[in-house]
This record gives structure tokens, C-alpha cells and sequence, in this order.
């Protein structure tokens, strides 16, 4: 990759990288779209990531129109950050409506709570919008499966910000196990083995000052406010979210699926989970949670875990620079088992490494943080009209993979057959929990 440029990359790798290089109709072009103005995007969730990300799109060569966030505070402390890279104030709106109804948005970046992912992707694509969503784009099969019909049938670009899929190494790992030079491979293992504490909702505080309370809740389940749930406390709740692998972990598992193809998805799962380390946690998710995947020729393994305290991602120094992690201890890692070598790749960065008897090292690259190509590639592909590559159809693969383990550990550690053809499982509860409920105002229509 070396005497390639970044902008070559990320132009390239909508073609050739994801194999989904499909040109949309002229009909479907935005203003923006094959023009030189800037493309115009409202941030719609004022969080710590939505604001990285709004920076980095900024940095890519689009502009911020609109911030919105149903709490006023948010948006005010994520515009002084945004400020030193944009000169224009944005407009602040706490009802995503306002920005779908503008016709002079081009796009927009969902980085709401996971439970608002995929009614305000649909809600944007309905109005002629193009999306950068964030991880996890949805919290249940039925409704990623939306996403993907609204962004076909109005013709809309779908970015899901899982990064590595545009990251050079990512590719050049995916290369070498294309050559041939791991042998067969019939187990691959992910890692999310983070560390963490023990949940325990407390007491709330007063509501904020202007903050509403419904729009938040949106089409999650009825309940009343809680200010822990709102300060990060829902990624504990499965109304609102999917388990850290689904929040955090899909990063890496979707990365393994990409190294290895992106197959269709297993034929089965069996899930085993609970809260071992943290039994009187208030949390519903799993603090430790084991997951297999049969996809025939492969079996996938997930591990995901909230309690070791000497596990830890890829640094920013690692990232940064040409370094490699202690991988026994790195919590986000993937194992690749070939017939004749292993490879292990890191996310985010991270690097990898190809090695065989006793350790010895066969091949390795470094990383660089992935964020920038992701960027840069979503809005190319505004202008292109081709297909990004975290496009939502490749995403929805490894998004229902962890679906189809929470089902199984919801159900009792159970394993669970699944028919591809039919998108159905073998067992009458986990079909009931493909789709979710939805809050009278906020459904999702069958037909989008």
C-alpha cells in the first residue's frame, strides 16, 4: 500500500475491496452528489462518538449543518468541539424531523442510542437522505433488514461505521488468506474480552432542563426517567441495546467475516452466558458470554466478557504508529486458524501477524486507525453513487450473527438451528424475538 494514496484507496475499495461496487441510478444523485460544493450532514445524537465523527467527516470535506439532540447541553458542548474545524455554526433542533424535512441536508450521521439506529435510518432514506450510521445499526434482525430494504428501494448510500472494512491492512490481511498460505482454515475465534465493573442503576437525578424524555425513549418500551440511563446506563438494557458484543465486539466480528468472505450466515448457534462475575448487577446483559457459529466449513467462536481488569484494546499509540500489540492481552484480537499457520489481526489499527511452530513469526504489518479512509469513502460514495464498504446489506450479516447468540443465551443457553433460505430458527420463541416491540409513534412498517 505504499505508493498508494489514501484518496486512491478509499475511491478503489468501493469497487474492488467490498464487491459491491454497484452504481445507483442518475436518478438517485443528491445536490451534492458528482458536484464540487460540500456535501451538507446533520449530526442527529450529540455524544462523544457522534461528535468524532462529525469532526472527522468535517476533516473528509463535508459540513455540519445541523446538530440535534433531545438534550439542548449536548449540542452546545459538541459545537465548541466542533468549532476549531468549522466556522459556520450549525442549526440545533431536538426532533430529527426538522433535519429530514430540509431539503438542503444531504445527509445525515445516526449516532443516537443503539435502539434509535434503525427508525432514524429509515425515517432518513424515506426522506431522500444518505446515512452514516453508527455501530450497531439495529438491536434485532427484522429491523436490520429494514434498513437494508429502505436504503435498495430509495436508492439511498448506507455507511455503518464499522471502520476496518476501509482500512488498508484489514484488506492486505484478507489478501493473504486468499493466497492460500494458512491452509485450509476451520476455526476462527474473536475476542471482546474487555474489562468493567459491576452496574448498579442508583438513584436518578432530575431530569435536564429542556431534555425530552420521550423523544429519547423513542420506540423503546415505556419506562419512567432515569438519568443513569441516559449517561451511558442503557447499553445495559436490552430494550435499548444488544450485549457489548453487539455494541463494541461486532467491530472485530465483522472484520473476521470480511477476512473470511463474508459468508452467508451459520447454519446454527449455540450460546452460553450469564452474569458470572457480577451475579447482584443491576445489567441484564451477560457479563461473560461464549458463542459458536457453524457455518459449515468454519466454526466461528465468540468471546465476550466485562470483568478482567489486565485486558486492554489496542492503544492509541499502537494505532498510531508502526507497533504491534501484546496480543495475549489484547482484548479485541482475532485468531485465525489455518491447517499450516495462524494469523491474528488487530482491530482498529491494530495490525497483524502470521506465525507458526513455537511462535515464529512468518509475516506481520502494522495498522494506522481506520477512521479516516471510513470517512472518506462514505462521502465518495455520496458522490459516486457506488456502494460503501460497510454498506448495510454487508453489515447485516454481522449484526444478526450476534442477534442469533443473544437469542440462544436469552432463551436459556440453548442452541438454535437456523434455516437460511427462510431467515427462521428451528424454535417458535426465538422467531418471536427476531422482531421487536415497538412503542405506539415509533414502529417501523412492514413495508418501507
Amino acid at each position: 500500500m505504499s505508493n498508494v494514496t489514501r484518496r486512491q484507496f478509499v475511491e478503489g475499495t468501493g469497487k474492488t475491496a467490498a464487491g459491491v461496487g454497484i452504481a445507483m441510478t442518475a436518478a438517485s444523485y443528491t445536490r451534492a452528489a458528482g458536484s464540487n460544493e460540500k456535501i451538507r450532514l446533520a449530526l442527529i445524537g450529540c455524544g462523544g462518538r457522534g461528535s468524532y465523527v462529525a469532526r472527522g467527516l468535517i476533516e473528509a470535506g463535508a459540513a455540519i449543518t445541523y446538530l440535534c439532540d433531545v438534550n439542548p447541553s449536548k449540542m452546545d458542548r459538541v459545537w465548541k468541539f466542533l468549532s476549531s474545524a468549522q466556522k459556520q455554526q450549525p442549526k440545533f433542533v431536538a426532533d430529527m424531523q426538522h433535519v429530514f424535512d430540509d431539503k438542503d441536508v444531504d445527509g445525515v450521521i445516526i449516532a443516537t442510542p443503539d435502539h434509535w439506529h434503525a427508525l432514524g435510518t429509515i425515517r432518513a432514506c424515506e426522506a431522500g437522505k444518505d446515512v452514516y450510521v453508527e455501530k450497531p445499526h439495529s438491536i434485532n434482525i427484522w429491523e436490520s433488514q429494514k434498513m437494508v430494504e429502505a436504503a435498495r428501494k430509495h436508492k439511498r448510500i448506507v455507511q455503518v461505521g464499522t471502520q476496518n472494512r476501509s482500512v488498508p491492512y484489514a484488506h492486505e490481511a484478507r489478501e493473504y488468506i486468499k493466497s492460500g498460505k494458512l491452509g485450509d482454515i476451520p476455526l476462527v475465534r474473536v475476542f471482546n474480552m474487555k474489562d468493567g465493573g459491576e452496574f448498579k442503576l442508583g438513584e436518578s437525578t432530575p431530569q435536564p432542563e429542556g431534555f425530552d424524555w420521550n423523544l429519547w425513549l423513542g420506540p423503546a418500551s415505556q419506562r419512567p426517567f432515569h438519568s443513569k440511563l441516559i449517561q451511558h446506563g442503557w447499553l445495559y438494557y436490552w430494550d435499548f441495546a444488544g450485549g457489548d458484543m453487539l455494541s463494541d465486539g461486532i467491530h472485530q466480528l465483522d472484520l473476521a467475516l470480511m477476512l473470511m468472505g463474508d459468508p452467508p450466515l451459520p447454519k446454527s448457534v449455540r450460546s452460553l452466558g450469564g452474569k458470572y462475575a457480577y451475579p447482584n448487577a443491576d445489567a441484564e446483559r451477560p457479563d461473560v458470554q461464549t458463542s459458536s457459529w457453524d457455518y459449515g466449513n468454519f466454526i466461528l467462536e465468540g468471546e465476550n466478557t466485562g470483568y478482567p481488569r489486565y485486558m486492554r484494546k489496542t492503544t492509541l499509540t499502537i494505532r498510531r504508529n508502526d507497533e504491534l500489540p501484546y496480543w495475549t492481552q489484547n482484548a479485541t484480537r482475532i485468531e485465525i486458524y489455518g491447517k499450516e499457520l495462524m494469523m491474528t489481526v488487530g482491530r482498529h489499527g491494530g495490525g497483524w501477524i502470521v506465525q507458526t511452530v513455537q511462535g515464529r513469526l512468518v509475516e506481520k504489518q502494522f495498522g494506522r486507525v481506520p477512521d479516516p479512509w471510513h470517512y472518506e469513502n462514505f462521502l465518495a460514495c455520496m458522490r459516486s453513487r457506488q456502494r460503501p464498504n460497510a454498506d448495510i446489506e454487508i453489515a447485516h450479516n454481522a449484526n444478526a450473527v450476534v442477534h442469533m447468540s443473544n437469542i440462544a443465551h436469552r432463551l436459556g443457553n440453548i442452541g438454535l438451528n437456523y434455516d437460511r433460505a427462510t431467515g427462521r430458527f428451528d424454535n417458535d420463541r426465538a422467531n418471536a424475538m427476531l422482531k421487536g416491540p415497538y412503542r405506539k409513534g415509533f414502529e417501523i412498517p412492514d413495508t418501507v
